[in-house]
């Protein structure tokens, strides 16, 4: 099962951190305007995050919801039939809630930089440190706590959970 040591973190200045992520960045950061759809699950997250009319993928994972470097496993299944997915998804599950955002992607090494504008919540930033075949958790997390402290994210801004928790509590 695929994984990666991944954080969440309140923005406090967004252009700046946009910024540190550009001056790191492996390639241009890619806009993607994203609709996340969490369906109730027994254990886990399922989520449908649509993409465009015609494109999105199906993910499932697993993660501790605590502050800091955590382990997240997942499987992501792609559909170019996201409104037929969606309903029948609906239908069996219900649905749980969905996300809205705008999310600025970097790169940089193994690492996701998600900078995240959030419809309801406001800025974000998320690490995601793709595991590599052999890594362990204790070399991802030393990847992420580097990049953190390179981009400036004060380990006081940290969150717990997903974006849909924090919208079920707002």
């Amino acid at each position: 099962m695929p994984a990666n040591i991944e954080i969440k973190a309140r923005v406090r200045d967004f252009s700046a951190l946009q910024a540190r992520a550009a001056a790191l960045s492996d390639a241009p950061c890619q806009v993607i305007v994203q609709e996340d759809i969490f369906f109730p699950v027994p254990r886990g997250r399922l989520k449908l995050r649509l993409l465009s009319a015609g494109r999105a993928q199906l993910v499932y994972y697993t993660r501790p919801d605590q502050r800091g470097p955590k382990r997240s496993d997942y499987h992501i299944f792609e559909t170019d039939a996201p409104a037929d997915l969606k309903a029948v998804l609906s239908l069996a599950l219900g649905v749980r809630g969905i996300v809205r955002k705008t999310r600025h992607l970097y790169l940089v090494g193994q690492t996701r930089i998600h900078l995240d504008q959030v419809e309801g919540l406001g800025e974000f930033v998320e690490l995601e440190v793709v595991l590599r075949p052999g890594q362990g958790d204790a070399e991802g997390r030393a990847v992420a706590d580097d990049l953190m402290a390179r981009l400036g994210i004060p380990p006081a801004d940290l969150l717990e959970g997903a974006y849909l928790d924090l919208l079920e509590n707002v």
